[in-house]
């Protein structure tokens, strides 16, 4: 199988280099998301990109903010830096989605390519509401899943497509299970699961799902807010299979257990002759594992674990959101979709909502969905 363009685009970001110059600023709410994971400094360093300003309406954390960035000024209110800076870039930042409509509809309308902390949305229809701002204004929008532009994921798609573990029978893959596990989990940390599931399977076909907390089957009165605004949330324990555009089942869990450090945070996909585990504990993500057996065990005779390393890898988590902020002026350049695109990021949304409209209406579910609306409601 030929390999695609987004697995060979991943090697050469980090020599990328824009064509003109840009204006680029950052916004965040410091107390309210902040600037998400560090996307304040995501335009540093890159050539040709001059950081003309940072917004936050928190003194304190705008101080911070334009230093951290080298923005050339501060602003307390985002939408007067739009309208004075007229930058061509932006990164959204704050990990809470309350404000994340309001903030893309401002970027969008200002004619900005954005950058945002995912997930995307806090439900289906704002992200929808989302994607139809992009396409009206002819934006590109990169949603943070960092796992994305990482060189050894790139690797590992490398492996897969060329067929050294055989035919992909099944992606398995589990959230990070710390205290948030379940719904929360899901929504916070899952989505990186369920996109990278999508980029190796293809679009999600239907889900079936089933969700509990305590053991006790989860109605929609028992949604929550969780610990951080992202949208509602519900149960201690999330368990689906999905099917695949490329033929695959996937499943996903989420469990409250007794191992909370998450050591089984990531994605593995199993082939006929072995399989290759993708963990998500960190950013930069470890080496993938690699395991060339038709029996999935290391016994000595069929195979033994190795590390999937790339070389010249991002070093930290500055570089990882550098990758995709290259990437975005890269596609904005050439006018291809981003490595992560509004759709994308949408897909993931659309994948955990699924899972409760599945569990509470007792049956499969078929994507895309007709019901846009968020199964629990608002909380």
């Amino acid at each position: 199988m030929p390999v695609d363009r987004r697995t060979c685009l991943q090697f050469a970001l980090a020599a990328f280099a824009p064509a003109r110059k840009y204006r680029a600023a950052v916004i965040g709410h410091t107390g309210r998301g902040n600037f998400g994971h560090d996307w304040d400094t995501s335009w540093n360093g890159i050539p040709n990109v001059e950081v003309v300003a940072a917004a936050d309406p928190d003194d304190a954390g705008r101080a911070k903010a334009v230093t951290r960035s080298g923005a050339a000024r501060g602003y307390a209110d985002y939408r007067e830096m739009l309208l004075r800076e007229k930058p061509d870039l932006v990164a959204i930042g704050p990990r809470w989605c309350d404000q994340r409509v309001p903030m893309f509809t401002a970027a969008a309308e200002a004619g900005c390519h954005i950058l945002v902390e995912k997930p995307l949305a806090a439900t289906l229809e704002e992200a929808d509401r989302i994607v139809s701002l992009v396409r009206k204004h002819n934006v590109k929008v990169q949603v943070g899943h960092t796992a994305r532009p990482m060189p050894e994921v790139a690797l590992a798609r490398r492996m897969v497509e060329a067929g050294e573990i055989g035919q992909v029978l099944e992606l398995r893959s589990r959230g990070k299970e710390d205290a948030r596990a379940g719904g929360e989990d899901m929504m916070v940390l899952g989505t990186h699961v369920f996109d990278l599931m999508r980029l190796f399977a293809g679009d999600p076909r239907w889900v079936f799902g089933h969700v509990t907390q305590g053991g006790r089957e989860v109605d929609a009165g028992m949604a929550r807010q969780p610990g951080e605004p992202v949208g509602p949330v519900a149960g201690d324990e999330i368990a689906a299979v999905f099917h695949f555009d490329r033929g695959m089942h996937g499943y996903f869990g989420s469990r409250a257990n007794d191992v909370r450090n998450g050591p089984r945070f990531g994605v593995t996909l199993y082939g006929s002759k072995g399989l290759v585990y993708i963990p998500l504990t960190a950013v930069p993500g470890e080496p993938p594992y690699v395991l060339l057996s038709t029996a999935w065990v290391s016994d000595g005779a069929q195979g033994q674990w190795r590390r999937l390393r790339a070389p010249d890898g991002p070093k930290n988590r500055h570089e990882v959101n550098g990758l995709m902020a290259r990437d975005l002026i890269a596609a904005v350049e050439s006018g291809r979709e981003p490595v992560c695109g509004a759709v994308d990021g949408r897909w993931t949304v659309e994948m955990l909502c699924g899972v409760y409209q599945s569990h509470l209406s007792g049956r499969r579910l078929a994507f895309p969905l007709k019901d846009r609306r968020h199964p629990l409601g608002r909380a």
